[in-house]
């Protein structure tokens, strides 16, 4: 609220080039975030260290390409993940039944990501 008791002014809407900057802008904002989470932290570290072992090991690129686009998509469910835990921690910094169960299945679906993450690892190399 401004100091008239007003509430902020919506910003103007940017369009064209300047709508494509600013959803740059956001989503650059929305890695910084991510990566204050220790958790995403040691899913790039881990992700990195495949990525070079598939590399190494002489993998097909295409294989790699896949690997790629599926961790894109964990860093994706874990940003989303996190901005559940900030909306609920925000909303009930009490305990509460539907915090817990919002922050659990934000943890299932990353959960579920890292082990079709590891699957397809596996199968990327030996098949």
């Amino acid at each position: 609220m401004s100091a008239g008791g007003d509430p902020p002014a919506k910003p103007a809407r940017k369009t064209g080039f300047s709508h494509l900057l600013a959803a740059a802008t956001y989503s650059g904002a929305g890695l910084r975030r991510l990566l204050k989470e220790s958790a995403f932290r040691q899913e790039v570290a881990l992700g990195l260290l495949a990525l070079i072992a598939l590399v190494l090991i002489g993998v097909a690129p295409t294989r790699i390409v896949g690997f790629v686009v599926l961790f894109l998509a964990l860093v994706a469910v874990e940003a989303l993940n996190t901005a559940i835990e900030v909306l609920v921690d925000q909303l009930s910094p009490e305990w509460a039944e539907f915090a817990r169960d919002a922050k659990d299945l934000g943890s299932l679906a990353v959960g579920a990501l890292l082990v079709g993450n590891a699957i397809y690892l596996i199968w990327a190399v030996l098949a």
